[in-house]
């Protein structure tokens, strides 16, 4: 098992370059990570700052994570939350179908059907950590923002209103009907 994090500063871009939308769509979640509370950049100074780094340590082996892996694959997804998924993915590339006409001059291009399959699967992870074998509507509508966030891309249009994708997925999940 493996995972990639990647990091975007959105101050300094010279020399840097945006990744194009159908290599920034295979990455699973965009998480909006912001300055840290007060006490929390307190917690990163003494660790940082203070005595010697502590030994870092495995909390669990591989095999513990492929196990976890194979029962995240069997939480129970009902065809309706798959139906509500879908829902919300095809809303974003036609969002006059779901009574969202104003949002199709603002969507240049909506979500892959990658999206489709990383709502399902992150959905399945959250219910697990939640301790349940099945999914519900809000462990999609709780991971859809960071999972459509970029791959939601936006018109001129929507550049000069100051829209945004995150307003857009919003708005999208404030209409579709949830099951």
């Amino acid at each position: 098992p493996f995972l990639v994090l990647a990091t975007q500063n959105p101050i300094e871009q010279e020399g840097t370059y945006p990744l194009p939308e159908a290599q920034v769509d295979r990455f699973m979640l965009k998480v909006i990570v912001d300055y840290p509370q007060r006490a929390e950049e307190r917690e990163i100074i003494e660790r940082m700052t203070g005595s010697p780094l502590s030994e870092v340590r495995p909390v669990i082996d591989p095999q513990h994570i492929l196990n976890a892996r194979k029962i995240v694959g069997q939480i129970y997804v009902d065809d309706k939350i798959k139906d509500y998924v879908l829902d919300l993915v095809i809303a974003t590339r036609e969002p006059a179908e779901v009574g969202l006409e104003d949002l199709r001059n603002l969507i240049s291009y909506g979500a892959s059907p990658r999206a489709s399959i990383f709502l399902i699967m992150a959905a399945r992870a959250h219910a697990f950590l939640k301790g349940r074998g099945y999914v519900t509507p809000d462990d999609v509508k709780q991971l859809a923002p960071d999972i459509l966030r970029h791959r939601v891309i936006t018109t001129y249009e929507a550049e000069a209103q100051e829209v945004t994708s995150d307003e857009i997925v919003q708005r999208i999940l404030d209409h579709v009907e949830v099951p």
